[in-house]
């Protein structure tokens, strides 16, 4: 089955390599979606493929890279978007 998530990650997530490490771990798990800075200090990001790759960033989000520090992830389920590749959003 294939998800489609939507969300935002609060805390310490800029300036820590997070949208970076976000990619790296969608390109492994053959992910599509993006990812991006919001000027509030949060990340905002889009994923989707099979359920579950889609909960292995899930769980992966929930934590974040080295650094980072994430107080709040908030997702929702979205219809999938049929996005190609995984890209930083600037």
């Amino acid at each position: 089955m294939q998800l489609c998530m939507h969300g935002l990650v609060s805390g310490k997530v800029q300036g820590v390599g997070f949208r970076q490490q976000t990619q790296r771990e969608a390109e492994r798990l053959d992910l599509n979606g993006w990812v991006r800075n919001l000027v509030d200090g949060r990340v905002e990001v889009l994923f989707e493929g099979d359920e579950p790759a889609v909960r292995e960033l899930q769980s992966w989000l929930d934590k974040g890279p080295a650094g980072a520090r994430v107080d709040a992830l908030e997702l929702e389920q979205q219809s999938l978007q049929g996005i190609t590749g995984f890209v930083i959003r600037r």
